[in-house]
């Protein structure tokens, strides 16, 4: 035990591989038993665990009012800087606990998921550490992890991986609100949509989601918390970001992305995080990048107590799971739903809102809520709904979301409207005419 407190009381700036990484965060959870929890969601292709350490005051378990937040780090194997800050991370956070107020608040109110690798066979195949492109970019057989998910745009052909599969589980087990998922090669903060149509305005350049207001705030968090990438100068002077922040279809279009699959499937806000110009630097850049990030990682991590939630309750005060909460005007293309225990997370920017809280098969409930920013509070604004008609044996039946295209249905709905209004306009023009 006492090598274990020591072994993670003490990390150094360097790489850590497979077997270091995954003694150091066991030696952490031995040290920090009531704080921690530490499991793996799945095995990589070559059968390595997808380690996972939780941390909060409730680490084994969700607890009512207490949001899901997580960071994913290493998808592309070769892609180094995000796999070693979040180990600084964890470090970080669980000396701090009881010593800084605002660590302490942070861990007493939110249940915070830290996966330092999602592709620890990539980075082990990197043999030859490069700034710019190695075979490690990819699992073991060969699949890019970030074009890997369902797509809500295209037909995603790729096979879905065994470190895709356990992410996607993942993600369908926990009530997460806010996440981030941390790469190499540029520097900037790159939100959804990575890929688009007409319907989200992809023929302008930009592919806009229903909160692309939040998303917006939430890049310009964590790049003006940054040491340097709000400045968003870029890598070389062919690119350059206003701000340190993009949006992922206007820099370059991609498909099957996991920060597409978080938001639309997942009911997740997920920002890319491009954290290092080169993508495997040398070993001693670390510190300097733990320093650069530290502050913006802390304060992105506060911002899951954005906008509202609460829960939703038959007339015995029952939990109702699968009930459709949304703010109106701002509705997602499958709807965002209250989990087992009849809970709904909404992240939105401080403002006046109407949430419209539905039952199939009942008279929606409509709230109007005034929004405050309560982030330095570290909890969201608390709006429950009540459906005094319903009882607990009339419950709604989960309603999954297909994975299919989504945004295609649209785009032929739109399409045929759109004859419909050129016939009406020549309708009305002969009747004048003729008139």
């Amino acid at each position: 035990i006492l090598c274990l407190v020591s072994a993670a009381a003490a990390l150094d700036f360097r790489y850590h591989h497979a077997e270091e990484l995954e003694q150091y965060l066991k030696g952490v959870h031995a040290a920090y038993p009531s704080l921690t929890h530490l499991h793996s969601i799945g095995r990589s292709v070559e059968g390595r665990d997808l380690w996972v350490l939780v941390l909060g005051k409730f680490p084994t378990h969700h607890k009512i009012g207490i949001p899901e937040f997580k960071y994913v780090a290493n998808m592309h194997g070769d892609e180094t800087v995000g796999r070693e800050i979040l180990l600084h991370l964890i470090e970080f956070l669980v000396n701090s606990y009881g010593g800084d107020p605002v660590v302490t608040r942070l861990l007493n109110n939110t249940r915070i998921h830290i996966m330092p690798t999602m592709n620890p066979d990539g980075f082990e195949a990197t043999k030859v550490p490069d700034c710019y492109y190695t075979r490690g970019r990819y699992n073991t057989n060969g699949e890019d992890l970030n074009r890997n998910f369902p797509d809500a745009f295209e037909n995603n052909s790729a096979s879905i991986q065994p470190e895709t599969r356990a992410v996607m589980d993942w993600i369908k087990n926990e009530t997460f609100v806010l996440s981030a998922n941390l790469h190499g090669g540029a520097l900037v903060a790159s939100y959804t949509f990575d890929n688009g149509n007409p319907v989200t305005g992809s023929l302008k350049g930009y592919s806009r989601s229903p909160d692309d207001d939040v998303f917006i705030h939430l890049a310009k968090t964590y790049s003006s918390n940054h040491a340097s990438m709000y400045k968003g100068t870029g890598c070389d002077n062919r690119q350059t970001f206003p701000e340190g922040i993009t949006n992922g279809y206007s820099w370059y279009q991609l498909e099957g992305g996991m920060q597409d699959y978080n938001y639309v499937w997942g009911q997740c806000f997920e920002i890319t995080l491009e954290l290092s110009c080169c993508k495997y630097p040398p070993a001693d850049q670390l510190e300097k990048f733990w320093s650069d990030n530290k502050v913006a990682l802390i304060e992105y991590i506060k911002q899951v107590h954005l906008g509202v939630k609460g829960q939703v309750t038959d007339k015995n005060g029952n939990p109702i799971p699968n009930a459709i909460v949304e703010a109106k005007g701002r509705p997602h293309i499958c709807p965002y739903r209250t989990n087992e225990q009849g809970e709904y997370y909404l992240l939105l920017l401080p403002g006046t809102y109407v949430i419209n809280a539905t039952v199939p098969g009942f008279k929606s409930v409509l709230k109007t809520v005034e929004i405050p920013d309560n982030t330095g509070n570290f909890s969201a604004l608390k709006q429950d709904f009540s459906f005094p008609e319903v009882s607990d044996q009339i419950r709604s039946t989960a309603a999954s979301c297909p994975k299919t295209p989504l945004y295609q249905e649209l785009t032929r709905a739109s399409a045929a409207v759109k004859p419909t209004v050129h016939i009406l306009v020549l309708m009305t023009v002969m009747l004048v005419i003729f008139k």
